[in-house]
């Protein structure tokens, strides 16, 4: 009898300690349950916190343009940029951009107009925010000590003849009269894949030749030309502090270097200074067929700022560095020199204009015999509009034995 009572408290006892342990078991599982729960709870409510801030950023820039009475391309307000530029902006030390992923601004999607635009324009709104890309080629030591004279050429990877005969007549890497001049061609990558794939290479090999190519991973097209525009102002802070003066224009015009020096050195002490045909007054163009066209939701002012036609200009350095400063406080505008105009007028500087600048040929007439008369190139800076073989003969005539009536 006693042996069968103990027996009984022996399993009476191993019982309870299973259901102890199983009770403790399903104790702990229910606390990992309730810590993985307040986990999933923080995580999601750190990443809707985050989702949040983001899309109140993305609105707070959307409200600042709808709530602009002139356009979408107002970054900042006129006192806000005015407090920017007078803390001066703090220039980078080196190219900090390594990643070209960029998404879409969809907030866009919901503003006032946005529906009415081109695909193009569509295009440019969602990405506009996308301001910066990597380096692909960079050449720093074009800038290293004095730089008298930056010549600055906008091309494409294609135009390889352009490159080529710029390189061999009034771009030729010189020093005149103990005025060292530098040349560099800004490009940006192709938007065919088969140029994408072949021309790439090429250009690499010619960058491996000449070493005078800036290159950044964004595709050209009309509209990227403001990119172009604003990679080389940060480009320039960066790696450029003792560069006098930059000529900056387009692949396909002719530039008298020698007249350039001799205006600059006529000039003494140039501040502030910015050059060109400078166009007062321009209204945007609102015809859909013209390359031009801006439509009135994308800018709603009757006039444009005076800006400088973007075939070429001149400005000196230190205005190059400030430049920078003010293309940071604007939104990107599809238009570059218009853009460049904009950025001027954020620095209250007035471009002036010069009639040795010749953007948009010696005559609007195209066929005029007097857009290929030799002797009015000895007396230009910048003539627009001349395609290869055209810039080899006027160069092989200016600088033959040319013999030019002279002035009364």
């Amino acid at each position: 009898m006693e042996i069968r009572i103990t027996n009984i408290l022996k399993m009476y006892t191993s019982k309870r300690q299973i259901y102890r342990c199983i009770g403790l078991m399903f104790l702990l599982s229910a606390v990992m349950f309730t810590l993985i729960q307040i986990e999933h709870m923080s995580s999601q409510k750190a990443s809707q916190t985050k989702r949040i801030e983001r899309q109140t950023g993305m609105e707070k820039e959307v409200n600042l343009q709808n709530n602009s009475a002139n356009n979408f391309w107002v970054k900042f307000s006129t006192e806000q940029r005015m407090e920017l530029l007078t803390e001066r902006p703090k220039e980078p030390t080196t190219w900090d951009i390594v990643s070209s992923n960029c998404s879409a601004n969809l907030s866009f999607l919901s503003t006032e107009g946005f529906t009415s635009l081109d695909s193009d324009f569509k295009q440019f709104m969602l990405y506009q925010h996308c301001r910066y890309f990597p380096i692909l080629m960079n050449h720093p030591e074009k800038c290293a000590g004095a730089v008298d004279l930056l010549l600055v050429i906008k091309s494409v990877i294609t135009q390889y003849d352009r490159r080529e005969v710029i390189r061999q007549t009034w771009g030729k890497e010189k020093t005149i009269d103990g005025k060292n001049i530098k040349i560099l061609f800004l490009l940006g990558t192709s938007s065919n894949e088969g140029e994408r794939a072949n021309h790439q290479k090429l250009l690499e090999y010619e960058n491996y030749i000449y070493e005078d190519i800036l290159q950044w991973d964004f595709m050209d097209s009309f509209f990227n030309l403001t990119l172009k525009e604003i990679h080389f102002l940060k480009w320039f802070s960066i790696f450029c502090k003792n560069t006098r003066y930059i000529f900056k224009g387009d692949d396909d015009v002719f530039v008298n270097v020698p007249k350039i020096l001799e205006y600059v050195e006529g000039g003494k002490d140039l501040k502030d200074h910015f050059v060109g045909d400078v166009l007062f007054k321009a209204y945007p163009i609102r015809h859909k067929s013209s390359k031009y066209y801006i439509p009135k939701v994308l800018y709603k002012k009757n006039y444009y700022p005076p800006y400088a036609g973007g075939g070429g200009f001149l400005m000196d350095g230190p205005l190059a560095h400030k430049l920078y400063g003010a293309c940071e406080t604007l939104q990107l505008y599809p238009i570059d020199d218009v853009f460049l105009g904009m950025c001027l007028e954020v620095l209250q500087v007035k471009p002036i204009h010069h009639n040795a600048f010749k953007t948009f040929g010696i005559v609007r007439n195209e066929a005029s015999k007097m857009n290929r008369e030799p002797c009015f190139f000895r007396q230009l800076i910048v003539v627009h509009k001349l395609l290869p073989p055209d810039l080899i003969n006027m160069w092989r005539l200016i600088n033959s034995d040319l013999v030019c009536s002279k002035k009364l």
